[in-house]
């Protein structure tokens, strides 16, 4: 029996956002010969049960599940784990082969680059890799790893970093930096798969700083809904299947005592509330 695909996303508050998401969900779906469905944990429309509830027949009990996710972060590690274990405590017998988020997979880096390409990066240019921001290290870590892989990998000036909540430097103090080390033309760089609130934050953080200053700054678009994407979920689907997920875990602060972090070591994953399911506590 094929084994359908759950794609798991975070959900937001921008209408259009949401609706790249479930035009990207029909995309992998038209890519994959098996059903396909995705639902958010928070914010959004379908919650990961409506997504579940729809995968559920003709005898499935066993489902793949892809974090949308670029790292391991909070949202992939426990939340999402969490609302998969609340649908087998709905669904009786039902079992999950869960796979990994996307992280600084060669597709993602090639995306990346596309984008840099489109918003007239070269190689007079810095570019400033923005990502969401965590409360965890590792999940921040992996960020500083995909711009030094970017660095390397791309005719650019170089490459920073930073975060536009949750973690430091923010988006106008790594603009500092870029210009402190002698940057003239500055692309900023959304590290983020569709639109939201973050990412035009980033684009209207960057665009003041630019102008207090007289800069030379552009804002990169998301990677947004493409064939590239799609290609590297289906990958992630098989990993699933194959049971090779190669999880980090040498510096999960859920695994490892890391200094300030040691009282997240075996924290509980709860089920991520969704006002959408009234039976679906916290």
């Amino acid at each position: 029996m094929t084994i359908p695909l759950l794609i798991a996303g975070h959900g937001t508050t921008d209408p259009e956002g949401a609706e790249d998401f479930r035009r990207f969900v029909e995309r992998v779906g038209r890519t994959l010969d098996v059903p396909v469905a995705g639902g958010f944990i928070e914010l959004s429309p379908p919650p990961v049960k409506d997504a579940v509830a729809a995968l559920l027949g003709d005898g499935v009990q066993r489902l793949a599940c892809v974090p949308l996710m670029l790292v391991a972060a909070g949202h992939s590690k426990g939340d999402i784990p969490g609302s998969l274990a609340a649908e087998r405590a709905r669904h009786p017998g039902l079992t999950f082969a869960y796979g990994r988020p996307l992280g600084p997979h060669p597709g993602v880096l090639a995306l990346l680059r596309e984008r840099l390409t489109a918003a007239g990066a070269d190689s007079d240019t810095t570019v400033l890799l923005v990502g969401r921001g965590s409360t965890d290290p590792d999940a921040n870590a992996e960020v500083a790893k995909v711009a030094r892989l970017l660095a390397e990998t791309t005719p650019v000036a170089g490459v920073e970093y930073a975060f536009v909540s949750l973690a430091e430097p923010g988006v106008p103090a790594g603009l500092d930096r870029c210009r402190a080390l002698g940057a003239g033309k500055i692309v900023v760089l959304p590290y983020f798969i569709f639109t939201g609130v973050l990412p035009r934050r980033v684009a209207a953080q960057a665009t003041e700083w630019a102008a207090a200053r007289g800069a030379d700054v552009r804002t990169a678009e998301v990677i947004g809904d493409c064939a590239g994407l799609a290609e590297i979920v289906v990958e992630r689907y098989q990993e699933a299947l194959g049971g090779d997920i190669r999880a980090n875990c040498d510096t999960c602060k859920y695994r490892i005592a890391l200094p300030f972090h040691e009282q997240s070591v075996g924290a509980a994953q709860l089920p991520h509330h969704h006002p959408a399911d009234h039976h679906h506590h916290h």
